[in-house]
């Protein structure tokens, strides 16, 4: 999207009050604008070429605001302001109107057959007694670069030349000609030079020089003079210096040359309704004549409206809403696309003016629409459509692991995917060239080099930046990476990565080593060599020697974790030491992309019912229901609805992922469609309705869902009758009442025995991993501190020393508890309280006895 920057003063000057910023924000939301940001040109400066440059520079506030990229009349402060009054119902659309010129004849440009091997076509109008100040002529030409670089495709479809019309004289001619032929003063040089001579001369430019190769190879440079010979302009390269516009210039002869007549258009009219205001008659433009080398005349610019209709059934059924016909026509009319009821049933009759190029079909007025009624304003609904969907495989895990890692206490940060070249190579002490980074082209600013190939460097600018946090700084990212990749269509590919970051006065390396534990049981990867993972000594650049170690799963190298090279530190402006983690998630899929495209990870059910199969029942035909009951309740109470609801939530059909006879005989089973109440089971049912011709022929169903009806109640007599003996009953009355003595005697017997046995104690076995703060801390005294935790129901038994890595060793120490007095929150937080050698209490294990 194309980013505008205003001054903040001059915008709410022209709007005629006062924003806060927060106000302002929501302006730009309800216009269907976005507030990118608030910042000073002095800001911006230090922030593209550094501090140096930036003294001097002005501090007035200016505004970022990203407009949609095909609404070119938003591009500059009149177009803006313009869109928000009419928008706020303060200012009616202005009516654009193309006069003659008061005396004389209009302006004309001719047309050569030479131009048609470069650039054929051209468009021209006059803004005539038009008056400037220095912001209405900075904004002038900020919108020709705008226009420039967004419509015109930087200038290789359109290319805009201004000039005073009063330093030259009509008729122009539009021409083509050898480099060697053309000789002329360029904008703001002091001498001649020749097409030839210019091209050599810009190929240094930092502006000019990206349109060089649009002309360069051709046999003829475009070129336009006036009647005496002076050249106005070789487009799209440079305008002359003679006819240059000034604060002083009246009136402003504008030519835009193009390989597209129809964007010439637009861009004419766009430069031409926007600045028409300051002309002595508002929004009116002189006309201009163009000869075409055929001998067709046209009169440009054209300013043409147009007319389309449209029922307002259509745009209350596309945005969600329920408005009349006249409610609509005024959404419309606060977009600037002048609307009225034409009283034929709900038809619309919208009128489109030269500044909405945008608008090309309804949908586009629908849009605008949607706008002026605010999309916050719209009621959710539920979709008539429904369809179940699963969350991407590489997602799920990277969520996951994000929640985990934040767990353990780490922060998550979120960095930009571009960086520069000195970020990923330079500063972690490697070469540009042993990297596989994808490069930009013609980047912006010195911060947006490459396209990162790892994740670190913005984790060191992140913790550079929150040096005055206190410490220590635990920080992670999971995100993706770009490498070159030959094999790939477009010569590179994304891979998610993890990357994690401790920043103490200490290295601490092995809490990144626990990290590194921790997430490998997560992922259920167990450490050993073979199957497992494990590390193993490396040589890296970034990390300190001997201090660095390789991550291994499964034989395969995915990783690398140590102590960062104190360089390394230095150059993020850091003072502390770092140790660090960074490895690549995607093996821990167990697939190739192609199988994750489509791999099928399944969701949690809401409600799971327990479905008798066909051969445990003796269920009537699936085919023919004779009841409401099914294995979700009743569906003549919405009890039974519910459950069946809850049920469809996450499901299409009953079974599978096609209908079958399971969502025929359910949908038999429901007496009358249900409410919209029940949103999952409406969709549904509405949707196997159409199933219902070819019902026969569906699949079978594997379930039963629907249960058989009672046997009917016989209306014979002799029936009757059987129903009332009792075969198997006793006559003796006396006797079941013996039975039932006997019975309360034996559970009374058995509850007293039961409460002479001692209440049993739930007791577990814990296992712990102690971990110091490095090689140097007196394990002996800690483990003396671990085993001073005396708590009631706390028993310590037998630990030994495991080594961790480069020298340092970690506490593994079992104990007992009573679940009922001592928790693991408990035993953590006593040993933890220990600071001076504990820096870290994870459980090992943990099992009831």
């Amino acid at each position: 999207m194309p980013t505008v920057g205003v001054k903040r003063d001059l915008l709410f000057t022209a709007l005629g009050r006062t924003y806060t910023d927060e106000e302002f924000d929501e302006l730009c939301f309800e216009f269907g604008l976005e507030l990118d940001e608030i910042t000073t040109e002095k800001e911006i400066i230090s922030k593209e070429q550094g501090d140096s440059k930036a003294s001097g520079a002005s501090d007035i506030i200016l505004y970022k605001i990203d407009v949609p990229a095909n609404r070119y009349d938003l591009l500059c402060l009149e177009g803006l302001v313009r869109g928000l009054q009419v928008f706020k119902n303060k200012l009616e659309a202005p009516r654009y109107r193309r006069v003659r010129p008061v005396s004389g004849d209009p302006q004309k440009l001719i047309i050569t057959k030479e131009t048609a091997a470069v650039r054929p076509y051209a468009v021209a109008a006059v803004l005539r007694n038009i008056t400037f100040t220095q912001e209405r002529y900075d904004s002038f030409i900020e919108l020709q670069e705008k226009l420039h670089q967004n419509i015109c495709r930087k200038r290789s479809l359109v290319a805009i030349g201004t000039h005073d019309l009063d330093t030259i004289s009509g008729p122009f001619t539009y021409t083509a000609k050898p480099p060697g032929d053309i000789s002329f003063k360029p904008l703001n040089q002091t001498k001649e030079y020749t097409a030839t001579q210019l091209m050599s001369l810009y190929k240094t430019d930092s502006h000019l020089r990206h349109y060089l190769h649009i002309i360069e190879d051709k046999p003829v440079y475009p070129i336009i003079y006036d009647s005496n010979g002076i050249v106005l302009s070789m487009p799209p390269i440079i305008n002359g210096n003679h006819s240059k516009i000034t604060l002083k210039t009246k009136n402003v002869f504008i030519e835009c040359t193009a390989t597209d007549l129809t964007k010439a258009k637009i861009v004419l009219d766009m430069m031409v309704t926007m600045f028409s205001e300051y002309c002595s008659q508002p929004f009116t433009v002189e006309e201009a004549e163009v000869v075409y080398p055929d001998g067709k005349t046209c009169i440009y610019p054209e300013l043409a409206y147009r007319k389309e209709k449209l029922s307002s059934e259509f745009i209350n059924r596309k945005v969600g809403v329920s408005e009349s016909t006249e409610k609509i026509a005024q959404l419309l009319t606060r977009m600037c696309l002048l609307s009225q009821a034409t009283g034929n049933g709900d038809e619309i009759e919208v009128e489109i003016p030269p500044t909405r190029s945008d608008v090309i079909h309804a949908c586009d007025i629908m849009e605008d629409a949607a706008i002026a009624y605010g999309f916050n304003n719209i009621t959710r609904t539920t979709p008539r459509t429904y369809t179940v969907a699963n969350q991407f495989p590489l997602n799920k895990l990277t969520e996951l692991l994000r929640q985990d890692m934040a767990a353990a206490g780490f922060t998550e940060a979120l960095n930009f995917a571009l960086c520069s070249e000195e970020d990923i190579a330079d500063k972690l002490g490697k070469k540009i060239s042993e990297t596989r980074a994808a490069h930009i082209s013609n980047p912006k600013t010195a911060e947006f080099q490459v396209a990162r190939t790892t994740l670190l460097p913005g984790l060191l600018k992140t913790i550079a930046a929150n040096r005055k946090m206190p410490l220590p700084l635990k920080l992670f990212e999971i995100s993706d990476v770009v490498l070159k990749d030959e094999t790939k269509d477009v010569g590179a590919r994304n891979s998610r990565r993890f990357c994690a970051v401790y920043y103490n006065k200490s290295p601490g390396f092995e809490v990144i080593h626990g990290l590194l534990d921790r997430s490998m049981q997560l992922l259920e990867v167990k450490s050993a060599r073979g199957d497992g993972y494990h590390i193993q000594a490396a040589d890296d650049s970034t990390f300190f020697p001997g201090r660095c170690a390789e991550i291994f799963v499964r034989g395969k190298s995915v990783g690398r974790l140590g102590v960062l090279h104190p360089d390394v530190v230095s150059r993020f402006e850091l003072t502390m030491p770092c140790s660090a983690m960074e490895m690549d998630i995607e093996p821990f899929l167990g697939h190739t992309a192609e199988t994750l495209l489509t791999h099928d990870v399944p969701m949690q059910e809401v409600i799971k019912h327990k479905f008798p199969t066909q051969d445990e029942s003796q269920q009537a035909p699936l085919s023919c229901p004779t009841s409401t009951k099914t294995v979700f309740g009743d569906m003549s109470t919405p009890v039974g609805l519910k459950a069946l609801n809850d049920f469809l939530a996450d499901k299409s059909y009953m079974e599978g992922f096609v209908a079958s006879k399971a969502d025929t005989t359910m949908f038999d089973a429901i007496p009358s469609p249900p409410s919209l109440t029940f949103c999952h089971l409406r969709r549904w049912y509405n949707h196997i309705k159409s199933f219902q011709r070819e019902a026969a022929s569906l699949p079978a169903a594997k379930r039963q869902f629907v249960l058989p009806a009672a046997a009917p109640a016989s209306t014979n007599n002799a029936s009757d009758d059987d129903d009332d003996m009792d075969l198997f009953g006793s006559d003796d009355e006396a006797e079941s009442a013996e039975a039932a003595r006997i019975k309360e005697q034996r559970l009374a017997e058995y509850a007293a025995k039961k409460s002479k046995k001692p209440a049993l104690i739930a007791k577990s076995s814990i296992l712990l991993d102690v971990k110091p703060w490095d090689d140097e801390t007196d394990m002996a005294k800690l483990e003396e501190c671990v085993r001073s935790v005396s708590m009631d129901g706390l028993l310590w038994g037998q630990s030994k020393l495991v080594p961790v890595g480069y020298g340092i060793k970690k506490l593994q120490i079992g104990c007992v508890v009573e679940d009922d007095k001592v928790g693991t929150d408990l035993l953590e937080e006593a040993i933890t309280a220990f600071e001076e050698f504990v820096q870290s209490v994870d459980v090992a294990a943990f099992n009831k006895i």
